[in-house]
């Protein structure tokens, strides 16, 4: 009986060992890119969070979305007393305006709570070439609502979908209550 008991416990254990054992690793970060130089974004202020990262404030005081894998950036910027949205094209540095021209000649903003939607037209700056943008502006009576946004961005740029998802957070120059 005795025999029994230590085989039953050996096995257990030795069983326990191989099932976590056995778990599937994460694959190690590849820092080949990162130390080759070939990394492109500026890393300073801001946090990495799981797949993505979170960025800092925008060159317009709004939330930076990553569109396109780093090939582009949009800015959310909410203006509440005109229940107006505007978002801004970026570069992958996440600071120069770069005017793109869009499938549909618009942006799509979807918000999620309380959920609507949102066609922003283009309304290009001064001295950006014809038919293109990097400012796209839209209202809607929900964005009068003061809280934090979160959604997608999304648009049709050179025939490549793009879609970028961002989330107003609380701050001090700026606290939605």
């Amino acid at each position: 009986m005795r025999n029994s008991v230590k085989c039953t416990t050996l096995f257990t254990v030795l069983g326990l060992v191989a099932v976590v054992g056995c778990q599937p690793q994460p694959p190690a970060p590849d820092t080949t890119k990162q130390e080759a130089g070939e990394h492109n974004h500026d890393h300073e202020g801001h946090e990495h969070h799981g797949e993505g990262h979170a960025h800092g404030a925008g060159p317009h005081g709004g939330v930076i979305a990553d569109w396109g894998g780093g090939k582009y950036h949009v800015e959310f910027v909410v203006d509440h007393d005109k229940q107006q949205a505007t978002v801004y094209v970026l570069g992958n540095d996440e600071k120069t305006l770069t005017p793109v021209k869009t499938t549909e000649g618009t942006v799509l903003l979807t918000i999620n709570e309380p959920a609507f939607q949102v066609t922003l037209a283009p309304e290009p700056l001064e001295g950006e070439p014809e038919g293109k943008a990097s400012r796209y502006i839209g209202t809607h009576e929900h964005l009068g609502i003061v809280r934090e946004f979160s959604g997608s961005i999304i648009a049709e740029v050179d025939g490549v979908p793009y879609a970028g998802d961002f989330k107003e957070e609380a701050h001090e120059e700026h606290d939605h209550k």
